[in-house]
């Protein structure tokens, strides 16, 4: 802070969806969840004003006693239908989906095993519920297996995995932790709230992009999903089995005691998921931008940690390197997101770029400039195949 490099807490003054202003100063965002570019779509706005001219602007109470609406059982049985699962449950926020699905499902004597670059919402919901934790190196199912191997079978036995990591957006091998699930007794939970309305043919994310959620046997028995990314709003849900959900909704504390979601943000999450099912353009043009981007980059020779996702990262080193990087690029009028230690391991502070269905190409173009002239300027790690 007293060097001026401080990337946190920045007020936004006015915001387009892909451009933003903050002091005074308009930037490109490249800094937003905003997969879908929906959060500026006049179809949702207006969902959001009659929701709110017919219910209000607060539910005043949680949903399990006044705080459920029509509106809320609507959503909860098109998510039901979209996912391909029998139930669902809309929670107020997708931390709370994860606080309370696993402080509800683990019990006493039950084991939940985590990757270890699972969202915090996943780590904390481990902590919350009396089952023992056990974390495994990143993607790595070789240890995942030992764990699985020293655990009594007698013990309840849960995965849970990002679908898509949001630091670095690479991808779960979700094929292989179903495989080992059958194999070993547990039940596998999917934290897909970077991946509905990115990946799969129709946008159910990651399950749908393995061909794994159509299938009851598949093994994926819950999937976990947030409105503030894709779907434009700000909620969340979980989707399985209807006893499964059923008993979620009478135990999770974070869903009976919290208040329920607004009628806007309702209306909301619903429109968006209308607009995703009806617009499939908007998937195609997020992956043609993030490939061009990927693309570029790695030709700069940055490396973007294998990112198969709108979730671009760049690699740079150090907090000091990190804070420095970022500062030129607001300098430069793009709007990006540091993540140093515990978002990365210590030492490998990086740029967390993600991109929109609805930026221009001039955009895209401005921001592959600006990294380019960057690169030019300071000396940073090179790509594994820049370096070859």
């Amino acid at each position: 802070m007293a060097k001026g490099v401080y990337p946190y807490f920045r007020a936004i003054g006015k915001h387009d969806c892909t451009r933003a202003t903050i002091h005074g100063r308009e930037v490109i965002m490249i800094g937003s969840n905003n997969y879908l570019g929906l959060t500026h779509d006049p179809r949702v706005i207006q969902a959001s004003i009659d929701a709110t001219n017919r219910y209000g602007t607060s539910c005043t109470g949680s949903r399990f006693l006044n705080g459920t609406l029509e509106l809320h059982e609507t959503l909860e049985d098109r998510l039901a239908r979209f996912m391909g699962m029998e139930s669902a449950a809309v929670f107020s926020t997708g931390f709370m989906v994860n606080l309370g699905v696993l402080a509800a499902l683990v019990g006493k004597g039950d084991v939940v095993f985590c990757d270890r670059e699972n969202h915090a919402s996943i780590i904390d919901g481990a902590r919350l519920a009396f089952g023992e934790t056990r974390k495994y190196r990143h993607n790595d199912l070789s240890e995942l297996e030992r764990m699985l191997v020293e655990t009594p079978a007698a013990s309840g036995k849960l995965i849970v995995v990002d679908g898509v990591f949001s630091m670095n957006g690479t991808i779960s091998d979700l094929p292989g932790v179903v495989r080992l699930a059958k194999k070993y007794g547990a039940r596998v939970m999917v934290d897909d709230a970077h991946g509905i309305g990115v990946l799969g043919a129709r946008g159910r994310g990651t399950a749908e992009h393995f061909n794994l959620l159509d299938d009851p046997n598949s093994g994926v028995d819950l999937v976990m999903g947030t409105f503030s990314k894709s779907l434009a709003s700000i909620g969340g849900f979980i989707a399985g089995r209807a006893d499964v959900v059923h008993y979620v909704k009478h135990t999770a504390r974070a869903l009976i005691f919290s208040a329920s979601p607004t009628p806007a943000n309702t209306a909301a999450a619903l429109a968006a998921l209308t607009i995703l099912e009806e617009e499939p353009w908007r998937m195609k043009r997020l992956h043609e931008i993030s490939s061009h981007v990927r693309n570029e980059f790695a030709a700069l020779g940055y490396d973007t940690l294998g990112s198969q996702t709108p979730i671009v990262p760049v690699l740079i080193g150090s907090d000091e390197d990190t804070f420095a990087f970022w500062k030129m690029l607001d300098m430069h009028g793009v709007f990006a997101n540091p993540v140093v230690a515990p978002g990365s391991p210590v030492g490998k502070g990086l740029i967390r770029t993600s991109y929109m269905a609805t930026h221009r190409d001039e955009d895209i173009t401005q921001v592959i400039e600006v990294f380019a002239k960057l690169m030019q300027q300071r000396k940073l790690p090179l790509s594994s195949s820049a370096r070859a």
